[in-house]
This record gives C-alpha cells, structure tokens and sequence, in this order.
C-alpha cells in the first residue's frame, strides 16, 4: 500500500515514501496506490455498467472490427492472450484523433491514432472517459516521476519518451460470470497469463476482484480490492530498461462465479509510439544482472512497432481485415 499524500509531508516522510515505492517496483511489481486524489471512479465504473447493459445491437454497432486504430467493442472471445480468447466484452479508447492512413513509407503504428467509437445511447460517457484518461495521464507521469527518484535516477530523465503525446489507452472491461450449466474448460479465462507492455498500468476493479499476481512461477494470489485505491503495475519497458531490477510481474484475471458480472477499468500510459527506452542512469540497474530481453516477446526499440506486434496476435480478426500485411510480415 502507497499513499502518494506521503510524498508531500516533509522531507522524512518522502524520503520514506520514496524507499516504500522502490521497494514494491523492486520486489512485486504490483501495488496499491492511495491518497492520489482522483475522484470520480464509482460514477465511472456505473456508466460503464450501463453501457454492457445497453442493447446487444447498440454495442455492437461499435464492432471493433470495424475500426482500422483498433477502437471500439469486442464481444466475448474477441480478444486473445497467447492465442486462446478472453472471456470478456470490452470497449477500447485511445485519445481522440481524425481517421488517417500512414502515408508513404511511415510505420504501421501510425494506425493507432484515430477516433473512438462512442454509444448514441450514452452520452454521457465520453466526456466522462475523455476527463478521466486527462487526470490519469497526469497521475501517471507524476508517479513515473516518483520511480525515478527513488531508484536516484533524474526525475525527468523519462520526460523526452512520453512527452508532448504518451501513448495512452484505457478499457472498458466486463468479465460475466460463465453459464451454470456449461462446463467450464481449461481455457475458460477471464484474462491469459501475461505481462503488461508499456510503462504503467492503473486499474479500478468493482467489489468482485479476480486480478492475481504470480509471486512464484507457479503460484498466483489474490489482488484484494481496496477502496478508492488504484492497482498499479509495471510494464515490461520498464523491466528491461532496468536490467530487470524493476518488475513486470506476471498476472491474469480469473472469471467470477456463474451468475456474477465483474468491472473493471485499466489504464496504460507507454511512450510515445516514436520514442525509444533507454537504460536508466542509476546504481540499481547497473548492479542488476537481471533480465535485458523477454525470450516468449522479444522487445523492439520503438515502441509503436511493439504495440503492432502485440495488436497482431490479440486481433488476428481484425489485422486479416484491415492490416493483412502485417500477418504476412510476422509469418516471415
């Protein structure tokens, strides 16, 4: 448990703050952040209620497969972790940007700047979405900032990748609890095992819970929910820009109970697609013989053909129809 308000109360208190975070982004990965001053969720995690309860029609009138930047609707099973679908439904939002092509000779990733697909039926949630992606991208980069500082690193040192445009990404997410009467099988995922791409990773989960952590290679436990906290992650840029003294843990979400709806709500701030990590310049990493490569998803510098590649194996559906020229490059 961190409360960022501990950062404001006098130089003991920060620099015990400081030595709390590093430790949590050293030994886990994973915390639970208090005391950051973000209202809003409960109103947020209600209109998002209200949208998987809106007409199967309406929700579908936002296919994702209908939009080439990978914005929009995906019903159960649509989206894959390690090839096998998620049981979950979804609405995908980036920030808000005119429909464009790449030009001649930019990189595919450019594709992932374009416009949302918003419900008629609902329109209060924009706005609602649009002012929390603001504040949570603000968070973010003040808590990037704060790693920073307690691995004795230049806070800024991060600025020039995520600055003037990170690239941000917030869900919607609704796990249904499966059918009584169907029997469940051994790829009857809420969420696959994996790791978190970008930087860092904010999540508001409703009273239902599911999100584990591995703290062993085999042994997962229960992420508890906490009040008003959000549940922060490392992405794996991180990890290896730190010789794998920071940690992208491995996690996953386990479908609730038949009969139970859980929400939830992540956010991912990354670098800009252009931008490139760098090792940072402090003593942790440079006694870290940790990891500097992810053998199951070796890493690319930049960070947009990263997404592509990770976009390519979670919506082969939606690649074959607008991008199939990137399932012929990664079958190469």
């Amino acid at each position: 448990m961190i409360d960022l308000r501990d950062a404001e109360r006098g130089p003991a208190a920060r620099a015990d703050f400081l030595h709390r975070l590093r430790r949590a982004v050293h030994d886990i990965g994973f915390f639970q952040l208090v005391g950051h001053r973000v209202t809003g969720a409960a109103e947020l995690l209600e209109l998002s209620r209200k949208f998987f309860a809106l007409p199967d029609e309406e929700r579908r009138a936002l296919d994702i497969l209908d939009s080439p930047h990978f914005r929009g609707y995906s019903e159960l099973g649509r989206e894959r972790t390690r090839g096998i679908p998620d049981q979950r439904q979804q609405l995908d939002i980036g920030p808000e940007r005119p429909s464009s092509a790449p030009g001649p000779g930019e990189p595919a990733y450019r594709w992932l700047v374009g416009p949302n697909q918003w419900p008629a039926g609902l329109p209060a949630l924009r706005p609602a979405v649009v002012d929390w992606m603001d504040r949570l991208t603000g968070l973010s980069h003040r808590l990037l900032r704060l790693i920073l500082e307690s691995l004795e690193a230049p806070a800024d040192f991060l600025d020039a990748v995520v600055d003037p445009d990170p690239q941000v990404h917030f869900k919607l997410l609704h796990y249904p609890g499966p059918d009584p009467s169907a029997d469940p099988g051994p790829a009857d995922q809420g969420a696959g095992v994996h790791k978190d791409l970008g930087l860092l990773t904010l999540l508001v989960q409703d009273r239902v819970g599911g999100l584990q952590v591995a703290v062993e290679d085999d042994r997962f436990v229960d992420v508890p929910v906490v009040p008003d906290a959000f549940v922060v992650n490392l992405g794996e840029l991180l990890e290896v820009a730190t010789r794998g003294y920071l940690r992208a843990t491995v996690h996953r979400v386990v479908r609730p109970a038949p009969g139970v709806d859980r929400y939830s709500m992540p956010f991912f701030y990354s670098p800009r697609l252009e931008a490139a990590m760098r090792p940072l310049p402090t003593r942790y990493v440079s006694e870290a013989g940790g990891v500097v490569a992810d053998p199951d998803n070796p890493l690319f510098a930049c960070y947009g053909e990263n997404v592509m590649k990770g976009l390519t194996r979670a919506f082969p559906e939606l690649i074959a129809r607008h991008h199939p020229g990137l399932l012929a490059a990664a079958d190469r």
